[in-house]
């Protein structure tokens, strides 16, 4: 054996590792993007579904959640089901994302 060729068969064990770890970030992104979550605000007046690629799939609003002398109320309980279905949807993106890395955080991936 040459000297110095088993640090470079580590690193293209280590090329490949990454390499296998980006498809899998990559598979579960995406597998990400049929996933959804539900959040509500008001009781249930307001209603959201978001899907793991953080798009707000579905709004639902209670016809009572509905008062036109009110209408601010209801733009607040809007924005917060929203928020809170992003904020679920992160979660469980990153609760995917966590199985792969074993629970590392990698800045700019997720």
């Amino acid at each position: 054996m040459v000297k110095g060729m088993g640090g470079m068969g580590n690193m293209n064990q280590m090329l490949k590792q990454a390499q296998k770890l980006q498809e899998e970030m990559a598979r579960t992104q995406e597998e990400a993007k049929s996933k959804t979550v539900e959040a509500t605000a008001g009781g249930g007046a307001v209603r959201v579904v978001v899907n793991g690629n953080m798009e707000l799939l579905e709004l639902h609003i209670q016809p009572d959640a509905a008062d036109p002398a009110d209408i601010e109320m209801l733009e607040d309980l809007v924005k917060a089901a929203i928020n809170e279905g992003f904020r679920k949807a992160q979660e469980l993106v990153n609760a995917e994302m966590g199985k792969l890395t074993g629970g590392l955080k990698i800045p700019g991936l997720f």
